[in-house]
């Protein structure tokens, strides 16, 4: 017998007003991985998830989570999962380990069952030493670490994380990777909201690319950077006037539109064959005379998949909501 998908959605819609939130939207997720869903701002993604928690009643559609229907077995649904949403829903007053323990006795566990949970997930999440500490005292990574113990008081199959390192410094969003992989490792299915690209990159086994309330593109990682023509080769001039020359040897070997950044001194292309444009493009440098800083070939970012799949111009720095 095969395996219950972890999420099965199929022509979800939900409207708004005048706005059309979902139009369509199907997603399948196996049990036990890293889902991610990202598109810009406004693309449904959010709604997606509150459908799929129970919270939001789609118009339209059809949805099933750990094997239950979400509009008709919604309270089996609930059991079944975790929701951290993006900002810490715990009490500053109380210590982590009393945070946790009111959790669990709103989940209907017992007094020792809650206290026995949540000494297991403050071991499990490296809190047992602040776990008698009011959480007022802790570090931003520190609450978000304990928000996610909180969803999973109840060992949920499927864990939604909506935007979960959101304002956290480097530091502190490496350690929710790593609690986030430990979380998949162990079996959880993880279905993962986030603004960061290489969040994305880092932690999903694959990611669906929402946009206009429904699924674009959906893959792995590598294989949405296939989008995008393959490799791509970027080259840095010494010399920002050499630029436009650069530029139009680059297109002449590559075949290819040529991205410029002139502020950086930088152009990028994508290469059919990496090694065969490298050379020629390196010889006909020679050949002219340029002054090249620096010659890269490199998969594209998920940064680029999302410029060429939504049409959304974006900076390195920019981020999808």
């Amino acid at each position: 017998m095969s395996a219950v998908l972890a999420v099965e959605a199929i022509g979800l819609r939900k409207r708004y007003g005048t706005t059309n939130a979902l139009d369509g939207l199907d997603l399948v997720v196996p049990p036990g991985t890293v889902h991610g869903v990202l598109g810009p701002n406004g693309a449904g993604k959010t709604t997606t998830v509150r459908v799929l928690s129970t919270l939001v009643r789609a118009d339209s559609g059809t949805a099933r989570v750990a094997g239950f229907d979400v509009s008709t077995q919604a309270e089996h649904v609930r059991r079944s999962i975790g929701l951290v949403g993006q900002n810490a829903a715990v009490d500053e007053t109380l210590t982590g380990r009393q945070n946790l323990v009111m959790f669990g006795r709103l989940y209907h566990l017992t007094p020792a069952q809650a206290a026995r949970r949540a000494d297991e997930l403050l071991a499990a999440f490296r809190l047992t030493e602040a776990g008698g500490k009011p959480v007022k005292q802790y570090s931003g990574g520190m609450r978000r670490r304990l928000d996610l113990a909180a969803g999973l008081l109840t060992a949920p199959s499927v864990l939604f994380l909506d935007e979960p390192t959101t304002g956290l410094d480097p530091r502190a969003r490496t350690e929710m990777w790593e609690a986030v992989r430990e979380l998949a490792a162990s079996g959880t299915t993880v279905i993962l909201t986030t603004q960061y690209l290489e969040e994305a990159d880092q932690l999903a086994d694959a990611v669906s690319v929402v946009d206009g309330g429904r699924v674009i593109a959906q893959g792995t990682p590598d294989e949405l950077k296939g989008l995008v023509g393959g490799d791509r080769l970027d080259v840095t001039v010494r010399r920002t006037s050499d630029l436009t020359a650069a530029a139009e040897l680059l297109r002449r070997v590559s075949d290819a539109d040529v991205h410029t950044d002139a502020e950086r001194a930088r152009l990028s292309a994508p290469v059919a064959d990496r090694v065969g444009t490298l050379s020629d493009f390196l010889r006909a440098v020679e050949k002219d005379g340029l002054a090249i800083e620096d010659v890269t070939v490199r998969r594209p970012t998920l940064d680029e998949v999302f410029l060429q799949l939504t049409g959304i111009e974006r900076t390195a720095k920019e981020t999808v909501a």
